[in-house]
C-alpha cells in the first residue's frame, strides 16, 4: 500500500496516541509525548466524526486532566497544533491550555506569560484564486500554499515558497465558483516543507525544488501550475 507523506504521519500519530490510550487504562500517568499524541488525535477522529473545528478543539480540551499526567507534563503541554482534515477541508487546530487544572497560573513561579502578539506582515505576493471544485474549499495560514487544493487556479510558480498572510490557526475559504484576492508572505523558520501534498517534502530552497515541484504539480493536474514565469 503506497501512502503520501501526510498519512503515514497521521498513522504515526495515531499509533501514539493508542500507546497512550492503552497506559492511560493501566493506570499509567502519560508523559509530554503521549499527552501530545493522544490530544492531537482526539482532534482528528473529532474531524473524521464530522465536527466542527471549534467542536474538536474543546473536544481534545476535556480528554485529559492534570491527575492523568505525570508531574509537571501539563505546563509543558500547553499548546497543541494539528493539521486535521475536517468536511470543508484541512484546516490547521490549535487547542490552549489542553490539559485544564494543570497550567501555572499567571505570576506563579515558573508560569509562561504570553507577551503580545507579533503583527501578521505585509503581504509580499497578491495572487486571484479561483476555486473550480464543486464545494468549498478552506486553507489553513501556514499551509504551503503553492500546494493547496489543485482545483485551486492560481498562478502556482508565485505561490512556491508562500503561506497565507493570516494569524496562526486562522483559515480562508474559497467557495465554489469565487474568484478571491490573497495576500501570501514566505514561509519562515528553516523554510522545510514536509507533507502537505508530497509536491516538495523537503527544503523549499534547495537547488531544483522549486523546478521539481512545479513538474510535479503540473503532471498530477494542479490548475495554474503551467503558467509561465516571467523572464523565462
Amino acid at each position: 500500500m503506497r501512502l503520501t507523506p501526510t498519512e503515514r504521519d497521521r498513522l504515526l500519530l495515531f499509533g501514539a496516541a493508542e500507546l497512550a490510550r492503552a497506559r492511560r487504562a493501566r493506570g499509567l500517568r502519560l508523559n509530554v509525548p503521549e499527552a501530545t499524541a493522544l490530544i492531537a488525535d482526539t482532534v482528528c477522529e473529532a474531524a473524521r466524526d464530522g465536527k466542527r473545528l471549534t467542536e474538536a478543539i474543546e473536544a481534545a480540551r476535556g480528554v485529559l486532566g492534570p491527575d492523568d499526567v505525570l508531574p509537571g507534563a501539563a505546563d509543558v503541554v500547553t499548546e497543541v497544533h494539528v493539521e486535521a482534515v475536517f468536511d470543508d477541508g484541512s484546516r490547521l487546530a490549535v487547542v490552549s491550555d489542553p490539559i485544564r487544572g494543570g497550567s501555572l497560573g499567571d505570576g506563579a513561579p515558573g508560569a509562561v506569560i504570553p507577551g503580545p502578539a507579533d503583527a501578521e506582515p505585509e503581504p509580499t505576493v497578491r495572487l486571484t484564486v479561483t476555486n473550480t471544485a464543486a464545494v468549498p474549499v478552506s486553507v489553513t495560514s501556514h499551509f504551503h500554499f503553492f500546494e493547496a487544493n489543485p482545483r485551486l487556479e492560481f498562478d502556482r510558480a508565485a505561490a512556491y515558497g508562500m503561506r497565507l498572510c493570516a494569524p496562526a490557526g486562522s483559515s480562508t475559504r474559497f467557495d465554489s465558483g469565487v474568484e478571491v484576492e490573497v495576500g501570501l508572505v514566505p514561509i519562515g523558520g528553516e523554510r522545510i516543507a514536509i507533507g502537505f501534498a508530497g509536491l516538495v517534502d523537503g527544503p523549499l530552497d534547495a537547488p531544483g525544488a522549486r523546478e521539481e515541484a512545479l513538474r510535479r504539480a503540473a503532471a498530477c493536474g494542479y490548475l495554474g501550475a503551467n503558467v509561465k514565469e516571467e523572464n523565462q
